[in-house]
């Protein structure tokens, strides 16, 4: 029996600093002391609570329980009613603990940072991995890219400043994990955003350290232990000259009927990766690794939800000059012929027949770009989602990931791929 004096050590991040980050009071206190900048936020008990925050920030929000892990009961909703019925099932979820609500950053680019300190206070960045779906998709079902294809060296210094910032101000010794948005990244003024900050070792590191070489699980156990990053002679980002490219392995063809639409809660069951120095080659070597076969001709079919119609247009065009033929329902045809492109239209399932199901069965389509939204996400384009999946047809359900496809299908077209092994490239 230990007597009342006797003390246990924890080795690494104490308890009160991993409660720090995981407490919303705790953590906004940290924030606002080093001006990090956050989405607008609020937290709830009861529907009433959600819904004054909701009103505060705006619509669409992302809401989830406290001290989750893998988005369990994540969700983003884009109305009272929405809220509504997801208070009552999340309450049932966590009651003891309140519902985070979050601004939900539409057409953000989501940002993962794994970081190493020690206990005198140094903090090196173990790699920076750019998701290629937009924010809203949950990390370990996104396609991520190492190093980043798209931020300016402004955006990714603000993220580097503002991980040792934060990895100081928590105290963390050993692996963190923080996840940043960046919004209007193409624009003269892109905003960075922190979503949250994990002070322990994320799904993310096995990735990282075979992209860049650099053992982080091995040197962050060795940390704990009370060694120092340079006993290590680990005291510098490592930078790869190739880009390696993450895909999650989905298993939804193990699990007919399921639907393929990805979201805040994970599905993927696995991990793959893609190196090379061209990134649509190394993200085609990603998708052959997680079991899809990306078609070099053909017919693409496009569905997309409203807010997406304008956006896929510089996408459809690649395809086209590609040499693929394009067919899309009414609504998305008449917005790319708007553009000049060569669009053929195909009846929904409730115009008639033939429709886009008998193209699929007839195997006439190749690939399908498709982003849902609402009660059609639930409903036709839910049931064209599970036909392709028992065609095994690619299917994308972001423009994110339909223009990393166009350029693999770019890639593959011009050039052959070959094999190396991971030791040929300079680390």
């Amino acid at each position: 029996q230990k007597s009342p004096s006797s003390v246990t050590r924890i080795w690494g991040t104490s308890p009160d600093s991993i409660d720090m980050a995981e407490n919303r009071e705790r953590f906004e206190k940290i924030l606002q002391e080093l001006k990090i900048a956050q989405p607008a936020n609020g937290i709830a008990r009861s529907y009433e609570d959600a819904l004054i925050v909701a009103k505060r920030i705006g619509y669409p929000v992302v809401v989830r329980p406290s001290y989750v892990l893998g988005g369990r009961a994540m969700e983003i909703v884009y109305s009272d009613s929405e809220l509504e019925r997801y208070m009552s099932f999340a309450v049932q979820v966590e009651p003891e603990h309140p519902i985070l609500i979050d601004k939900f950053l539409e057409n953000a680019i989501e940002v993962d940072v794994d970081a190493i300190a020690d206990h005198e206070g140094r903090v090196v960045i173990g790699g920076i991995m750019e998701h290629i779906e937009q924010a809203g998709i949950h990390s370990g079902d996104s396609a991520c890219s190492l190093p980043s294809i798209s931020l300016s060296p402004a955006v990714l210094n603000q993220i580097r400043t503002w991980t040792v910032q934060l990895a100081k101000a928590l105290s963390v010794v050993g692996l963190m994990n923080i996840q940043f948005a960046v919004v209007g990244a193409s624009s003269y003024s892109p905003q960075v955003y922190i979503l949250e900050a994990n002070p322990r070792a994320s799904r993310t590191v096995p990735i990282v350290s075979k992209a860049t070489g650099v053992p982080l699980a091995k040197l962050a156990s060795l940390i704990m232990s009370g060694k120092t990053l340079a006993e290590l002679n680990f005291t510098q980002e490592v930078i790869p000259q190739h880009i390696a490219v993450k895909e999650a392995v989905l298993p939804f063809n193990k699990f007919p009927g399921t639907d393929t639409l990805l979201g805040p809660e994970m599905r993927s069951t696995g991990e793959v990766m893609g190196i090379d120095v061209d990134f649509g080659r190394a993200f085609a070597i990603a998708e052959m690794g997680a079991g899809e076969k990306l078609p070099l001709e053909g017919t693409v079919f496009v569905s997309m939800s409203d807010r997406d119609k304008s956006l896929v247009v510089e996408v459809i065009k690649e395809f086209i000059h590609l040499g693929f033929k394009v067919i899309a329902t009414q609504g998305t045809s008449e917005i790319l012929r708007e553009q000049g492109l060569k669009i053929e239209t195909i009846l929904k399932l409730h115009e008639g027949r033939p429709h886009v199901l008998d193209a699929i069965k007839n195997r006439q389509i190749q690939l399908i770009i498709n982003t849902p939204s609402g009660q059609e996400a639930r409903t036709d384009g839910q049931l064209i989602r599970r036909t392709a999946l028992g065609y095994k047809i690619p299917i994308i359900t972001t423009i994110a990931g339909a223009k990393a496809t166009v350029a693999a299908i770019r890639s593959l077209q011009n050039i052959n791929l070959d094999v190396k092994t991971i030791q040929e490239y300079s680390f």
